[in-house]
């Protein structure tokens, strides 16, 4: 039952009907805890966008130094995602969302590609600076023929690169232990000559001799594996440089692909016979080109193989993947009926023992005999070849 509404009490039948003041106060206190509410929301995200930013920022510029510098290839088919995914995948960046990130945030990015110079962990603004440098700018395109000696890259690199240390260069290049990891090399090796692989190369403006001669015998070595060089011993009862060396006589020899393998024939087949090489093109290795030949023939030195037995020391110029792969697979000597070994007496073995340049194309004749090889000489001299 109620009572008049001038009574000082409630009744319990009319749970709505309470003084202000308790309704007051219990405004204040929900009041209160809303506050607080929104005070501890707000200190939790301060320290959630914090500890965010300081996260984004130890991406961006991580800690340490950056480490040495190395080259980063752009492709045709690249785009912001692909580059900064293999950025990640190198080790060049921590995070390749934090570093597309950062790109949005300082103007984007124009995808280019070629060659670009970056160390890794480096600040993510230096990066960006060098991804947005023109490759052509930094970086040089040199080519290496087939056949190129150490001397001659030397001056080719010279040539391509401003200010490029040429006696630097050479004097690593004779010095084989100070170029690291580098293989096929025998105890006591004077030179990188035959251990460079020619190629097209692109490099930085700022590479060191050292780095252009690493990645030029890296490039070798994996050309070697490729090739099964390293399986020389059991194919042929040779080191994979002594291969080299037979290698880089084919390179300067043969002027036709067809001339390789016999090339290589001919040299395995004296070796194995005693005979002297007789390799007009290792003469000149290390002398004036424009010598007399008949004056080099006297010269007693390690690379006449007119005067000495065997291989020359060194390779004598730097081959490429078709003379590595004719050193490696020599052409079969010839079968019984074919004309060279007309002359051979029944049941002797015809082997390929002499070649000369018989036309300007380039071609040689090969020859079984020296009575073969004479008159081969013979023809060559009256169309002037020789």
């Amino acid at each position: 039952m109620r009572k008049g509404r001038g009574s000082d009490s409630i009744s319990s039948d009319d749970p709505y009907e309470v003084l202000p003041e308790i309704r007051l106060a219990r405004g204040r206190r929900t009041i209160k805890k809303v506050a607080l509410l929104l005070v501890a929301g707000l200190v939790l995200g301060v320290i959630s966008y914090g500890w965010s930013q300081w996260r984004y920022l130890q991406k961006v510029n991580p800690s340490g130094d950056p480490s040495a510098a190395t080259t980063f290839e752009v492709r045709e088919s690249d785009d912001l995602r692909s580059v900064s995914d293999r950025l990640e995948a190198a080790g060049i960046v921590v995070d390749a969302g934090t570093f597309r990130r950062y790109v949005a945030d300082e103007g984007g990015l124009t995808v280019v590609p070629g060659f670009y110079t970056l160390r890794p962990r480096d600040h993510m603004g230096n990066l960006l600076r060098a991804l947005r440098t023109s490759p052509a700018e930094t970086f040089v395109k040199v080519t290496f023929p087939e056949g190129f000696t150490v001397s001659q890259m030397a001056q080719r690199l010279a040539d391509e690169i401003p200010g490029f240390d040429t006696e630097a260069f050479m004097a690593r290049a004779l010095d084989p232990t100070s170029v690291p990891g580098t293989n096929y090399v025998p105890a006591g090796a004077t030179s990188l000559e035959g251990l460079l692989f020619p190629d097209t190369y692109s490099f930085a403006v700022s590479e060191k001799p050292v780095q252009i001669l690493k990645r030029m015998v890296d490039l070798m070595a994996r050309v070697g594996r490729q090739e099964g060089l390293d399986d020389a011993p059991t194919l042929l009862g040779l080191s994979p440089y002594e291969v080299l060396i037979v290698a880089s006589l084919i390179e300067r020899e043969a002027k036709v692909a067809a001339d390789r393998p016999k090339i290589a024939r001919v040299i395995y087949n004296r070796l194995t016979l005693g005979m002297k090489l007789e390799v007009d093109a290792s003469l000149f290795y290390g002398q004036d080109p424009e010598s007399e030949f008949a004056a080099l023939k006297s010269i007693d030195s390690p690379y006449n193989t007119y005067l000495r037995n065997g291989l020359p020391p060194t390779p004598i110029a730097n081959p490429g993947r078709a003379s590595i792969a004719a050193a490696l697979a020599p052409a079969p000597n010839p079968r019984a009926n074919d004309p060279i070994c007309r002359d051979i007496p029944a049941n002797s073995p015809c082997a390929y023992l002499y070649y000369v340049l018989i036309d300007e194309d380039g071609n040689h004749e090969f020859s079984a005999t020296l009575e073969q090889h004479e008159a081969n000489i013979a023809i060559a001299r009256e169309r002037g070849v020789l």
